[in-house]
């Protein structure tokens, strides 16, 4: 994924400890923490991103 394609969730903490950034492609999904935007990234195919986004909607 492009670094560009990258934004801060809207689910990230206000206080700025907690920022987890997002990119959505056509059939994938990164996330990664913005404060090591060089560092890992976790990679979901499309159905586990809409997942992953379900879950943090419902708070799990």
């Amino acid at each position: 994924m492009r670094e560009a394609e990258f934004r801060k969730s809207s689910f990230s903490g206000a206080n700025g400890g907690e920022c987890v950034e997002i990119a959505r492609g056509e059939i994938s999904f990164g996330v990664r923490d913005s404060k090591n935007a060089s560092g890992p990234v976790l990679m979901l195919d499309e159905s586990q991103g809409a997942a992953f986004l379900a879950a943090v909607k419902q708070s799990r």
